[in-house]
């Protein structure tokens, strides 16, 4: 299960209620800072951008590839250890907007990790330590470290010993 708190909304669906849950003026400095991120093909500036302007949790050379789509309105609850790629067109939410409520968890992406392009990553989920995320992938509950995952909705498709033996047989054959 995911991690999220909720929270019940009683009148319109909880999207039409956005800025009494979040700033309309933070959504805007998001925004603007997260189009700069998204285009910029520097990803020194890329990381610096996200740490001091979203609050974000960065680790040292993780490397965001171009249109990658952090949340806009909770950034802060992303959470991305050292050494990580996160792939082409990516998007990563803290939050969903629901008819009748809205839920904001954190996403914990470990280090050394790697998400394929086009990849949603849903609140509330942890990707652990050294786990593949493939392309295309819904990331809906946690990922164990080491584990490789794939497809829509999100299955195991290696473990971290299933990985390591495939590796070493990898490397025997050649």
């Amino acid at each position: 299960m995911r991690k999220t708190k909720r929270y019940q909304v009683n009148q319109t669906n909880s999207l039409w209620q956005i800025y009494n849950t979040v700033s309309f003026w933070k959504v805007a400095k998001n925004f603007i800072v997260i189009q700069l991120g998204r285009y910029t093909p520097f990803l020194g500036m890329k990381n610096w951008l996200y740490r001091t302007f979203l609050d974000m949790k960065v680790g040292q050379y993780t490397a965001f590839a171009l249109m990658v789509m952090p949340d806009i309105m909770f950034p802060e609850k992303i959470i991305i250890g050292h050494n990580s790629v996160i792939g082409y067109n990516t998007t990563i939410l803290a939050h969903e907007y629901l008819i009748k409520e809205y839920r904001i968890g954190e996403v914990i992406i470990g280090d050394d990790v790697l998400i394929g392009a086009n990849t949603t990553i849903l609140p509330g989920v942890t990707i652990g330590d050294g786990a593949i995320v493939s392309a295309g992938t819904l990331v809906n509950k946690d990922v164990p470290s080491g584990a490789f995952v794939g497809g829509n909705p999100m299955k195991l498709i290696y473990t971290e010993e299933e990985m390591a033996e495939r590796d070493e047989r990898d490397t025997d054959i050649n």
